[in-house]
């Protein structure tokens, strides 16, 4: 069972990728978003290099986490609206594989370009190129922590209308422990400071979210398609 629970993660995984290359704007909407506000956020304040230095966290987290909430509406949406999800449900699989896949597949398509684009977000900042890597880095944990909540948050919201925007309030108060961590992550690796506690409690976060995300989506799903 565990074989083939897992083996049906993967195909769900593999459709997700085959399907997401198809509409190649739901990809590029977040990143571009995410790289738009972080490059015009320096024309609102003084050329000066301390003071974007010490607005970059802030900025980038921000924007890394508006990005997230705007492509997480698209994460059981069309499945549920074609009835995808219902044969998930009706399939004898462990639906809990299933969403997890789509999870991971999701921040794969959002999450790590994002953390992936943040050096060209940072250097807007005045963000020294010593201190990248630890960008890149808070990001992409960040990031994937963020996936993971959002997805109960988008389960609970199957089928509402106006889900969009009671996904963001649902999400956006459960990301702010995130949010406090990942942006300490990057001032201190922009400091030039030891990172590795705020780093290590993004990965307690996330180790949290991968034990009981995916259980708790599942559940929110099923209530969604009754």
């Amino acid at each position: 069972m565990r074989t083939s629970a897992i083996n049906a993660a993967r195909l769900v995984a593999l459709r997700d990728l085959r399907l997401a290359f198809r509409k190649p704007s739901q990809l590029v909407q977040p990143l571009m978003f995410f790289i738009i506000v972080a490059t015009l956020f320096p024309l609102t304040l003084t050329p000066e290099m301390s003071r974007l230095r010490d607005a970059a966290p802030g900025v980038l987290w921000i924007g890394a986490l508006l990005s997230s909430l705007l492509a997480l509406e698209f994460l059981f949406r069309e499945d549920a609206v074609d009835g995808t999800l219902e044969q998930f449900a009706l399939s004898g699989q462990s639906l809990t594989w299933m969403l997890f896949a789509k999870t991971c597949t999701h921040w794969l398509l959002t999450g790590a370009p994002l953390a992936l684009a943040a050096p060209v977000a940072a250097a807007a900042l005045g963000v020294p190129a010593d201190a990248m890597w630890g960008v890149v880095a808070s990001l992409a944990l960040g990031s994937f922590a963020m996936s993971l909540v959002g997805a109960i948050g988008a389960g609970l919201t199957l089928g509402a209308r106006r889900g969009g925007v009671l996904l963001s309030l649902l999400t956006l108060p459960l990301t702010v422990p995130i949010l406090i961590f990942g942006a300490d992550a990057t001032e201190l690796a922009i400091s030039g400071a030891d990172f590795s506690a705020p780093m290590y409690l993004l990965g307690a976060i996330a180790v949290l979210g991968v034990t009981l995300a995916p259980l708790a989506a599942a559940a929110a799903v099923r209530i969604g398609l009754e």
